[in-house]
């Protein structure tokens, strides 16, 4: 597979957007762990080998373990995930899939009791941003294997 163009290059000033949108998500609280959770399982639909190679290696580089992380496109047969974390999960599904059925007012609710409204925005926004970030890398096709971890905050 060959890339199509680094939108970077092509376009600095979209691309440096895009890392805007990274930075405040990066930096709105959210567990690390969880976010990572967010971004695997969103790419894992989307289908986007990039991102997934990319978040992969990012949770093990914050601790995460193998099981969880090869069980994810499983978690509700799982036993390895919080209550909170499969909320999350199913509200990353429901996004990523939005076309399908929305977000129905019941998980919307479910959220509510474990989270507050303004974890909820960093949640949604973390969950748009990567389906954002998987449609980038899709259409301008980046090469799975080609992302080193980085220190965890790194120029964030």
């Amino acid at each position: 597979m060959q890339p199509r163009m680094e939108l970077g290059n092509v376009e600095p000033a979209a691309y440096r957007a895009m890392l805007q949108l990274e930075h405040y998500v990066r930096g709105s609280g959210l567990n690390m762990a969880l976010l990572e959770l967010i971004k695997i399982r969103a790419s894992q639909i989307n289908g986007c080998a990039f991102c997934i190679d990319m978040h992969s290696k990012d949770a093990r580089n914050n601790n995460e373990t193998e099981q969880r992380i090869y069980a994810l496109n499983a978690w509700r047969e799982t036993p390895f995930f919080t209550s909170e974390e499969r909320v999350v999960l199913a509200l990353t599904e429901a996004i990523t899939l939005i076309s399908q059925d929305h977000v129905s007012d019941e998980l919307y609710e479910e959220i509510g009791r474990y989270f507050s409204p303004d974890k909820i925005v960093k949640i949604l926004m973390a969950i748009v941003t990567i389906n954002a970030w998987n449609r980038i890398a899709i259409t301008t096709r980046m090469v799975p294997g080609t992302y080193e971890p980085q220190p965890i905050n790194a120029g964030f």
